[in-house]
Order: structure tokens, then C-alpha cells, then sequence
């Protein structure tokens, strides 16, 4: 059976339930990421979607990473997380342990999923190399290390002869944070509007010509002002659950045809303007 792909959770507990209710009882489930934050039940969404073992697969999305960061001490809360609950909660220390070892991007079915997006210059071999470099990283004995060391400036512009630091931190910007980039690939990470806010010089990552990953059906979340999108080769999952808007859930398939959308509509948990 070919999975559901949903969008970003983002502790909407609540919100997923109410999605799974529509959904097969044994249909795979794909998560874009962004499981925790900003939603009122990030330690419940993480015990529920770790409860289900092999039917569910997740990628890590910036709010993940961040929450990481924040339970190694090595990042301070922002003001409108939401995290308080899981950080102590009993089981925090297995939660936290669980998401670490989530990977930050999956290709199967002839699909790829990461959470915000690629650089044009990357094919699909190229982003489960460099994320397994960071996956890798997370999952060692040093990942309070990585995480603060991969936070800070810089990170727009990939080069083949990045190594450190440097070449991690733009591996993560790109697969969980990436809207806007230019035809070379250097990354806007500070516009959030739609695909219509592009800062000069930049496209919608997906739209630049020329994309080594063209032919794959890539599936992201990330971007809740672009909300749902369906083509050919791109699955744009993220409504806006946290704000008022939508949980959404996209059977996948090859076929864009033969692709059904299921939604529920949620309460606004945060002011997008706030």
C-alpha cells in the first residue's frame, strides 16, 4: 500500500487524531516533520507517532532540530514555543532519543521526502548522502556538540568543498528551512511569505530551472503561506494546522491523477501575526 504523506503537526495533537479517524487503519504514514512546537501536545504527537512503529515514517523539521537543541542546552526557548510539557515530561529523555534518530530525508516509491526542500544543484543521491552525513551526526555521542555548533550565521551557499561545520549548517538549512533561492542556489532563509513574495533575484526552490531533482516526485511541509500544492513532481503538504488552518494528509502516487487529499479543519493554536 503507498503511504499517506501529512503535513506539519507542530503538537497538534488533537488535530492528528481527528486525521487519523479518516484515514485507512493500516495505511502507511509519512510525516513531513515539524512534529513539535507551537501546538498545545508536542510530547503526546511524538508518543503517538513513535507508537506506531514501522507504519509510520517522519524526517526531522526545523522545529524538531530546535527542539533538540533545546534539550541539549545548547539553545534557548523562543517566545512562542511551546515545549515546557515534553522537555519535562518522564519520558522526555526516550522522546528525545527517539526523534534524534529520525532521519532528515526518505526516498521510496519513487518519491523523496525532506521537510522545507533542495538546492537545485543536489540530485536525490546527493540529499541521502548529505543528510545521512548529518544523520550521522545526531545520532553519535556528540550530538549536543553538533547542534551547537551548526546554529549561527551564515549557511546560504553550498559548495562540493564545504567540510565542517559550515557544509552541515547548509545541509540543514536547506532540507528544513529553504523557500526562496537563486538560480545558483544561494538560499533566502528570512522570507516567509508565498511563492509570490520571492526577494529579487529569487525563485520558489522548486520552481528554479534546471533542478537535478526534476524527475523525482519530491513531498515537503514547511511553508504554511504556500499551503497545499499538487504537481507533477512536487507534494506541498503544509496548511497551516497551527494557525487556524488545515491538517492535511495525501494519499501518494505516481500517478498525480490518482493522488486524494484528506483534511481536517483545526483550531488557531498561534497568531500567525503574533
Amino acid at each position: 500500500m503507498l503511504p499517506y504523506a501529512i503535513g506539519d503537526l507542530q503538537g497538534c495533537h488533537a488535530s492528528l487524531l481527528r486525521l487519523l479517524d479518516r484515514l485507512p487503519a493500516n495505511a502507511p504514514l509519512w510525516f513531513a516533520g515539524d512534529l513539535v512546537n507551537r501546538g498545545p501536545g508536542s510530547a503526546a504527537t511524538l508518543r503517538a507517532v513513535r507508537s506506531m512503529g514501522k507504519r509510520a515514517r517522519t524526517v526531522l523539521g526545523n522545529h524538531d532540530i530546535h527542539l533538540l537543541a533545546v534539550a541539549a542546552g545548547v539553545r534557548k526557548p523562543g517566545r512562542q514555543d511551546t515545549l515546557d510539557e515534553l522537555l519535562h515530561a518522564p519520558d522526555a529523555e526516550e522522546l528525545i532519543t527517539w526523534l534524534r534518530h529520525q532521519p532528515l530525508a526518505i526516498a521510496d516509491h519513487g518519491f523523496l521526502m525532506v521537510h522545507a526542500g533542495v538546492l537545485p544543484q543536489w540530485t536525490t543521491s546527493q540529499v541521502l548522502a548529505l543528510a545521512a552525513e548529518v544523520e550521522a551526526q545526531l545520532r553519535g555521542p556528540d550530538w549536543e556538540g553538533f547542534l551547537g555548533r551548526i546554529f549561527g550565521p551564515g549557511g546560504e551557499r553550498w559548495q562540493d568543498d564545504l567540510v565542517g561545520t559550515e557544509r552541515h549548517r547548509v545541509i540543514v538549512n536547506a532540507l528544513t528551512r529553504i523557500r526562496f533561492c537563486t538560480a545558483d542556489g544561494v538560499m533566502d532563509l528570512k522570507t516567509k511569505e508565498g511563492a509570490g513574495g520571492a526577494p529579487p533575484g529569487h525563485l520558489p526552490w522548486f520552481d528554479v530551472p534546471g533542478r537535478q531533482t526534476r524527475d523525482t516526485v519530491l513531498v515537503t511541509g514547511h511553508w504554511s503561506t504556500l499551503g497545499l500544492v499538487l504537481r507533477d513532481n512536487l507534494v506541498a503538504l503544509d496548511t497551516g494546522c497551527v494557525w487556524g488552518g488545515c491538517l492535511s494528509a495525501v494519499r501518494l502516487h505516481l500517478d498525480p491523477a490518482q493522488r486524494t487529499v484528506e483534511q481536517v479543519k483545526c483550531p488557531q493554536m498561534q497568531d500567525p501575526l503574533g
